[in-house]
C-alpha cells in the first residue's frame, strides 16, 4: 500500500523583531538598565553603599557571561545581539570609570589613564565599524580579552574603594581595595595599548588580503567577458 509522503513544512524566516526578543538579548538589555543602579549606589560613597554597588556590578558581569553562552548554546545569535553586547560592555566600563574619576577616587595619573582607555575603546570601535563596512570580520584579540578581564576586576575593586580585612587561610591582611584596583587599572592600560596595536595589524592584513583577492578576480572576469564577446 502506497502512502503519500507529506513534505516537511518549511520554516518561515524570523523577522527582526522576533529575532530580537529572546533571553540573551534581554539579559544584555538588563546589563544596560543596571548601569544607573551601580552609579546610584556609588553616589552615597559609604562602605555599605559601595558593597551593594559592587554586588550589582557582579550581576552585570554574570549577565555578560550568560547572554553570550545562552546565545551560542541555543542558537539565538542575532544581529541585534551582536550590536548590543559590545555596546553594553563599553557603556558599563566607560560610565563606571568616568563616575569613579568624578568622585575623586583616582589621582591625576589615573584620570589620564581613563582618558587614554576611553580613546582606545572609541578608536577600536571605529576601526571595527570600518572593517564591517568593508566586509572584513575582526575577531577579538587575546590581548583584548586579557585587558577586559583586568578592567572588570580593577573596576570592581575601585567600586569597593575602602580597606577591607581579607582572611587568606590562616593569614589576615588589610587590603586597600582602591589602591589594588588602581594598580590593576594601570596594568590593564598596557594590555589595552598592545591589543589596540594588534587590532590595527589585523585590520591592515585583512584589508590587504581583500584587495589582493579583488585584484586577482578582476583580470579573470575581464578575460571571461572578452571571450564571450568573440563568439559569433
Amino acid at each position: 500500500m502506497l502512502q503519500s509522503a507529506n513534505p516537511e513544512p518549511t520554516k518561515r524566516p524570523k523577522g527582526i523583531r522576533e529575532d530580537a526578543i529572546n533571553l540573551p538579548n534581554l539579559l544584555t538589555l538588563l546589563r544596560v538598565v543596571l548601569i544607573p543602579v551601580v552609579l546610584w549606589f556609588l553616589v552615597d560613597g559609604t562602605p555599605r553603599a559601595n558593597f551593594w554597588a559592587a554586588m550589582v556590578y557582579i550581576v552585570t558581569a554574570i549577565t555578560d557571561f550568560l547572554d553570550g553562552w545562552l546565545a551560542r548554546r541555543w542558537g539565538l545569535i542575532s544581529i541585534l545581539g551582536k550590536f548590543l553586547d559590545p555596546l553594553a560592555d563599553k557603556l558599563l566600563v566607560m560610565a563606571t570609570l568616568i563616575f569613579v574619576a568624578y568622585l575623586g577616587r583616582l589621582p591625576l595619573v589615573g584620570v589620564v589613564v581613563v582618558i587614554v582607555m576611553l580613546g582606545r575603546e572609541l578608536a577600536v570601535t571605529a576601526l571595527r565599524t570600518i572593517a564591517m563596512s568593508e566586509g572584513v570580520v575582526m575577531a577579538a584579540a587575546q590581548g583584548g580579552k586579557d585587558k577586559t578581564a583586568l578592567q572588570m576586576v580593577a573596576i570592581l575593586l575601585l567600586i569597593l574603594h575602602h580597606p577591607y580585612e581579607v582572611n587568606f587561610f590562616f593569614v589576615k591582611l588589610d587590603v586597600d581595595m582602591g589602591q589594588v584596583g588602581l594598580t590593576l587599572l594601570y596594568i590593564s592600560l598596557v594590555f589595552a595599548l598592545t591589543s589596540a596595536g594588534e587590532y590595527v595589524g589585523l585590520f591592515v592584513e585583512a584589508v590587504d588580503a581583500k584587495e589582493r583577492r579583488l585584484a586577482e578576480d578582476v583580470p579573470g572576469s575581464s578575460r571571461a567577458e572578452s571571450s564571450v564577446e568573440l563568439k559569433p
